[in-house]
């Protein structure tokens, strides 16, 4: 008798079909895993499915990379808002109903903004599920996220709006943040990050307000180059000094110049990056004179005078 091969799904794969909240895309796994490539119109006759619920399910997977290339053209996220999925009130109410994952994020973003959702706050809610697939937990982590980043920002009396959320929660997915674990990662290394930002811009003397989006930009790149606060001091120190005040630009240059160096410490700087000496004017007279020189100079002038 024939032994029957059997695929077994990893687990890494079925932790993104579970994710992604819909059963033709784990239908359409199982079927493109059996046939080796995707064919659109074989696929619905044989899953009983119409065209276009392939097509979504096809894109989905696309979008979680289950597939090799060969199989599946890889396409990145679309940008947020424009490209979403035009979702009808007949879809959310009856997901809603039957989908108790969406009842749960849709009574928690409530719950933690304070406030009903709006119709169109609700489908963007839904387009966070769905169409990024992000599973419930994640998508409470992610709203604790944003919550505590506007605050931090703004002040605790501002909260994000749903379009601040779903940019964020883009960024989650293009960044494959799908499990519990994977999102406390990020929210730490997030806050390390932001604690670090708050010292440097201290150490430059900013108070009283937070970074500009161009002054966090350079701030980030320096310590994505591997500077600390007390070595980005020394910058800010050489950059006042020569200039009056923080001009950024010039900053930028030195810190740069130091990283093609490999200069990244206060030792690495003061040890390699020896600035030159200002040069002396020539013939400039040091404001003293000598008796010697005193008595040369009445000489020369007594001969001129008695012709």
């Amino acid at each position: 008798m024939q032994e029957i091969r059997q695929n077994f799904i990893p687990v890494s794969v079925a932790d993104k079909l579970i994710a992604a909240h819909d059963g033709n895309v784990a239908l359409l796994y199982i079927w493109m895993c059996r046939c080796g490539s995707f064919n659109a119109e074989r696929a619905a006759r044989e899953l009983c499915l119409t065209l276009s619920e392939v097509n979504s399910a096809y894109e989905k997977l696309c979008r979680l990379e289950l597939f090799e290339e060969k199989t599946a053209v890889k396409e990145p996220l679309p940008l947020p808002a424009e490209e979403l999925p035009q979702y009808t009130s007949e879809d959310i109410i009856r997901r809603s109903e039957t989908d108790s994952g969406f009842r749960a994020v849709l009574n928690e973003a409530q719950r933690k903004l304070g406030r009903v959702l709006s119709t169109s706050d609700i489908k963007t809610l839904f387009g966070i599920y769905d169409f990024l697939a992000l599973p419930p937990d994640v998508i409470f982590m992610l709203l604790t996220y944003c919550i505590d980043s506007f605050k931090a920002k703004y002040g605790s009396g501002r909260l994000p709006s749903m379009r601040s959320i779903e940019k964020e929660a883009y960024s989650w997915a293009n960044k494959e943040i799908l499990t519990l674990e994977q999102a406390e990662e990020y929210i730490k290394k997030a806050a390390e990050r932001r604690s670090k930002l708050g010292e440097v811009k201290s150490a430059l003397g900013i108070t009283g307000r937070q970074l500009t989006a161009t002054e966090a930009k350079y701030v980030n790149s320096w310590l994505d180059m591997g500077f600390d606060c007390g070595t980005l001091a020394v910058a800010y120190d050489r950059t006042v000094t020569n200039t009056g005040a923080l001009k950024w630009g010039y900053m930028n240059k030195i810190v740069t110049s130091w990283h093609e160096k490999g200069l990244h410490s206060i030792e690495d700087v003061e040890q390699n990056d020896t600035r030159p000496s200002a040069v002396k004017p020539a013939n400039r007279h040091s404001g003293k004179v000598t008796n010697d020189e005193l008595e040369r100079l009445r000489s020369i002038y007594k001969k001129v005078k008695n012709g």
